[in-house]
């Protein structure tokens, strides 16, 4: 069972259910709470099948529990949550970014280019970071301002990337010798904790701290939950809403910069391989901590089940494509799960 409202989200909530159903469905809706065994299983069932899986993998998995085994999940695991914390944004405002991975494409590829033109990697870097910022803040622009449903702009973005990358590779990798100072922010440690790591630690940090810390925070989580009644509350909608994009488009940057200091190479497509698995990290998310609820914390552990089911598939001599049926499955099952406990929060009396 979903969480009651934050004082600032229980007073907008207050507004809606007011105007549209009445008082008295209004106090049965926010009072009304789950048993308590039914709250605990709908917000940590999902997280405890998860580290069941977990534990599955470590018994029967050869070399599973290896150090070196475990260290590759928990690299590519960074790649992925960072990603899907960007889709996680843009969800959270009620928007979808079906464009991240192409732009994380596009991102890589800048950099890439810029590197080898002799650019300093700091300025490559922040060149990457800024194509991404620009791409989200370019969704975020025919959203609100040509009303262009996001589905539909974000879509067009991603097929804007992808012909620039290719545009700017001519359709090869950008390989070869990089400079140790941009290979080094995802390849060394600090207090022999991975970079990687520490930058997913950082980008989740920051992206929970700005949802549930900020008065910014609230006003997108108001903005997703009921764009209308935040409207008439004096939320700056269209604001959260570019706020949201632009920050996907971020964080998509980031993933690319990562990914292309972690390979040393640069691909018009290096990406693309990440872009259901976001979603699906998200979807899944959504079923544990906060049910229903975009979050950090499901995003973040839900990104590492994924790739430690496929990592276990593989090492159990599974064929490549079941780790897309069972991905598949994952998709349509979260969203299920998800709408019915929307569904339950809303009208359980």
């Amino acid at each position: 069972m979903v969480e009651g409202p934050q004082p600032f989200q229980r007073r907008f909530f207050l507004l809606w259910r007011r105007d549209a159903r009445g008082t008295t469905i209004l106090n049965v809706s926010i009072n009304a709470l789950p048993r308590p065994l039914s709250g605990l299983i709908e917000r940590y069932g999902t997280a405890l099948a998860g580290l069941a899986l977990i534990i599955f993998f470590a018994i029967f998995a050869p070399n599973f529990s290896s150090p070196s085994n475990l260290l590759n999940i928990l690299k590519d695991t960074s790649f992925l949550a960072i990603l899907a914390l960007g889709f996680m944004l843009a969800l959270t405002i009620a928007e979808l970014d079906l464009s991240i991975a192409e732009v994380a494409s596009l991102c890589a590829v800048t950099a890439g280019a810029l590197i080898h033109a002799k650019w300093d990697p700091a300025l490559a870097t922040l060149a990457a970071l800024a194509v991404g910022a620009a791409c989200g803040a370019f969704n975020g622009f025919g959203v609100t301002v040509l009303r262009v449903p996001s589905l539909i702009v974000t879509l067009g973005t991603a097929a804007i990337a992808k012909g620039l990358a290719f545009a700017i590779t001519q359709g090869v990798s950008f390989v070869g010798r990089w400079p140790t100072s941009f290979t080094g922010l995802a390849r060394g440690t600090l207090f022999m904790i991975p970079n990687l790591v520490l930058w997913l630690v950082g980008a989740a940090l920051g992206t929970w701290f700005l949802l549930k810390w900020t008065r910014t925070g609230s006003h997108m989580i108001a903005v997703g939950e009921a764009e209308e009644a935040a409207r008439l509350s004096g939320i700056q909608t269209a604001r959260m809403k570019r706020l949201g994009l632009f920050l996907a488009g971020l964080l998509a940057g980031l993933t690319a910069i990562l990914l292309a200091s972690s390979l040393s190479s640069a691909a018009p497509n290096m990406a693309g391989d990440y872009f259901l698995y976001a979603i699906a990290a998200v979807l899944l998310g959504m079923t544990m901590f906060e049910p229903g609820r975009p979050n950090v914390p499901g995003t973040v552990f839900a990104a590492v089940v994924l790739k430690v089911l496929g990592n276990g598939l593989i090492l159990l001599g599974a064929s490549y494509y079941v780790q897309d049926i069972v991905l598949g499955a994952i998709i349509i099952g979260s969203v299920a799960f998800s709408a019915s406990v929307v569904k339950k929060a809303a009208f359980k009396v």
